[in-house]
């Protein structure tokens, strides 16, 4: 086959995998037993994000982009079945939503920097979802699928913004100080639950400091971490003459 697959065809093959004579792993996909597919190419993706960078390569990025999409089109095509919506109705809703949400480019509005950008669209998105019965408050709104310590920054970020009683980079500090004092008394396996509260502790702490100094802590403990792998894995002096 000489021509492109299009979007419809991507469509309807979907279709016909998740049809009375289709696939039999397809078909009994429902959306709770897809999520792990969906965590797992969004992780993939990032990765070919990081492969094209280093190599410049866009083979595996094009390649890994397509499987997210599939699983876009595959929960569309479930909740189809279900009657709630179909991937036009998904097409529909993030166009109508990119168009309100850049008021500067499609309407009226006006901002002339990226900040300014990001504070109109964080206005823009709680107007949204202010009457919206699933959300039961800004704390909660945050998913606590995320990984924990993005959670972490993403809830201390909120409770900085809508609640009193946030704790500066010294506060912090000063616990973190404390809490390594618990921590060199807690030797004893009796106080397992002690530890993990103060090991918890420590680790909110930790978030709260790269919150306040703007630090990604998911990349610089991914980072530190490959630092980790290469201590190990990079090959010793002699090594290559002893074999």
């Amino acid at each position: 086959m000489n021509r492109k697959y299009t979007y419809e065809d991507l469509l309807e093959i979907i279709r016909v995998l998740r049809g009375e004579n289709g696939c039999p792993w397809d078909k009994v996909q429902t959306h709770e037993s897809l999520k792990p597919c969906m965590m797992e190419e969004a992780a993939e993706l990032l990765a070919s994000i990081r492969i094209y960078d280093q190599t410049g390569n866009p083979e595996n990025m094009r390649e890994e982009l397509g499987d997210v999409l599939l699983q876009v089109v595959m929960h569309a095509q479930i909740a189809s079945e279900e009657g709630l919506f179909t991937m036009a109705d998904v097409v529909d809703e993030i166009s109508r939503k990119m168009v309100r949400r850049h008021p500067h480019v499609f309407g009226t509005g006006n901002a002339d920097t990226p900040e300014q950008v990001l504070t109109n669209w964080e206005e823009i998105k709680r107007e949204e979802k202010k009457d919206k019965d699933w959300i039961e408050s800004p704390l909660r709104e945050i998913p606590r699928e995320l990984p924990a310590l993005t959670r972490a920054s993403k809830v201390l970020k909120r409770i900085d913004k809508y609640y009193e009683g946030g704790s500066t980079y010294e506060q912090n500090v000063d616990g973190l100080i404390r809490s390594a004092e618990a921590l060199r008394a807690c030797r004893s396996d009796t106080c397992s639950k002690e530890l993990e509260q103060i090991m918890a502790d420590m680790l909110l702490k930790l978030s709260d400091i790269a919150r306040i100094r703007k630090i990604s802590q998911e990349q610089v403990l991914t980072d530190h971490i490959e630092d980790l792998i290469d201590r190990y894995e990079k090959p010793k002096a002699g090594d290559s003459e002893s074999k």
